[in-house]
């Protein structure tokens, strides 16, 4: 790289490249017409001249030049696919993880593709020690393999890794899985890394991403997928998917694991819940708000979800100030409230409100239209760094009860659902959301009828594992739904409770890992006695 460098400078001062020559052995130039390297004289029985260097300055040259002829270097080295396993198991384990991965990508010699779900596992040869945060990230670099291991082990040492114990507890660990399809041996670095074939910590996350990929160049039919299948079942591991401050991630393939319960808190003057919340709000009396909050912690919410924007059918959509007036304070009041230590969510399709609501402190970003609204959404979501909740709907509240919108021909609702998610999921991790930072919604209410609710209800245990959905927490929020009062035959929404408990209860018996509901004290009820029923250890 540095003769390339130096051959562009002389370029740039007027100087062909039959000037000088680099040796690199000696590192330094010398004129091309000298006689150690012309190695003939200049005439019988002469001996050979000594020439002179012409002096040119490089003061004119600048800094910016220099940057430029770096850049156009790195630009003409071909880029190679690479693997990159994560790991951590000190302090707070996804913070490292995620503080590694933007290291690596504020690199211009990196770009990070794609990440894995995490995943939880009990430590591997050095028992004694505390579990393990793993995954793998797909990136992109022009970095040779030497070169790689450099700036990760770059990057372990500028976030405090200290290698105390081989194998032992660490606050991060970076490994090159692969580099292209190539192998590579060295004292320092083997690659394909050797270990890959017996852990289970790193196959599974790498199954994800790169399920078709062989392990080795000289077996190219025996893939990651393959070597997954032939481990011996032990105990399942699990993802784990962070929600924010110091909550306890979600778990979501853990089968015990306890439902959490959201609240929704509309903060529309057409709002049918709020009992009048939202024109003391306005008005700047956060009294009742206050006793809220303590109420809805008492009856068992762990996250409270603040929306200032109807999104039911043919609802006048209010302007984006106007949205930021009506949940900036309240989530301000819940955030600095010292009877609320849960979790905050924004429930909002548009980004700006999402980066407002951030700033005044919420945690989770809740987009029914999964960036599909606003062109800057997944953009802000990913720099943002938050967990955020993407569902399925089509078209917009204006649209979406349109027949059209509801036609899942000619595959049928779960299948098509499932193909739209996924390219929803795509789309996501494209802008650069991490997989471990999105949770799903079916949107049961959103371009969808009476029967696609029910069927959604009986059948979301299929769509939890469909390929390439597996392992992402679910969201569902049935909370007095038109369905529901269809059925049950009564006419206003807050008589829905016995119907809506019924539809909690289904959710959570299909696997739904939050529920969103209006009347938290029954609807907390309903999800502790359904945990009790379905959410049971394998072991018992």
């Amino acid at each position: 790289m540095r003769s390339v460098l130096i051959r562009r400078v002389f370029k740039a001062r007027g100087l062909s490249s039959s000037h000088v020559v680099w040796s690199k052995h000696l590192r330094f130039l010398l004129p091309m017409n000298c006689a150690s390297v012309r190695h003939h004289s200049s005439g019988p029985g002469n001996q050979p001249s000594t020439p002179k260097w012409t002096q040119h300055s490089l003061n004119g040259y600048s800094k910016r030049k220099i940057e430029e002829a770096t850049k156009e270097t790195t630009k003409s080295k071909s880029w190679v696919k690479a693997y990159i396993a994560l790991g951590s198991n000190l302090g707070d384990r996804i913070d490292w993880i995620e503080k590694a991965c933007k290291h690596m990508n504020s690199s211009p010699e990196i770009k990070l593709i794609k990440t894995s779900s995490l995943w939880e596992t009990d430590p591997m040869y050095v028992v004694d020690q505390d579990k393990f945060i793993n995954g793998v990230c797909e990136i992109s670099t022009t970095l040779e393999p030497i070169e790689l291991l450099d700036t990760l082990q770059h990057i372990e040492v500028s976030l405090g890794r200290k290698k105390l114990i081989d194998k032992g507890p660490r606050n991060i660990d970076l490994d090159i899985l692969f580099h292209g399809d190539s192998t590579y041996n060295d004292p320092r670095l083997q690659i394909p890394h050797p270990g890959i074939s017996e852990r289970e910590f790193v196959l599974r996350p790498l199954a994800e991403i790169a399920p078709l990929k062989p392990l080795n160049p000289a077996s190219p039919w025996k893939t990651v997928q393959d070597s997954l299948n032939s481990l011996p079942v032990d105990t399942p591991l699990t993802t784990v998917t962070p929600l924010g401050r110091d909550a306890e991630p979600i778990r979501g393939l853990k089968a015990d694991r306890k439902t959490h319960v959201m609240a929704i808190w509309n903060m529309t003057p057409d709002s049918f819940s709020d009992g009048g919340l939202h024109s003391e709000v306005s008005s700047g009396n956060l009294g009742r708000l206050t006793a809220l909050t303590e109420s809805t912690v008492q009856h068992g919410a762990h996250i409270i979800d603040v929306g200032g924007q109807s999104t039911a059918p043919k609802t006048e959509q209010q302007p984006t100030s106007v949205e930021i007036e009506r949940v900036v304070p309240v989530i301000r009041s819940l955030r600095t409230s010292e009877s609320f230590t849960g979790l905050i969510s924004v429930d909002t399709y548009r980004a700006a409100v999402a980066e407002a609501a951030i700033e005044a402190g919420a945690d989770i970003i809740n987009d029914v239209s999964a960036g599909q609204l606003d062109p800057e959404m997944l953009k802000t979501m990913a720099r943002l760094g938050k967990t955020v909740i993407l569902m399925h709907m089509r078209g917009n509240p204006s649209t979406m009860a349109q027949a059209s919108m509801q036609d899942y021909s000619p595959d049928g609702l779960i299948p098509t659902m499932a193909k739209e998610l996924l390219a929803r999921v795509a789309e996501a991790e494209a802008a650069g959301i991490y997989r471990w930072r999105i949770i799903l919604d079916p949107g049961i209410g959103f371009a969808k009828s009476q029967s696609h609710a029910l069927e959604i209800l009986r059948r979301l245990d299929e769509l939890r594992d469909w390929p390439g959905l597996q392992g992402l927490p679910w969201l569902v929020g049935t909370s007095r739904k038109k369905f529901i009062q269809r059925i049950t035959g009564v006419s206003k929404p807050d008589q829905s409770q016995f119907g809506t408990a019924a539809t909690v209860s289904a959710a959570i018996a299909g696997g739904a890992d939050i529920v969103r509901v209006h009347d938290v004290e029954q609807m907390a009820q309903v999800a502790k006695m359904s945990d009790a029923i379905w959410r049971v250890s394998q072991e018992n």
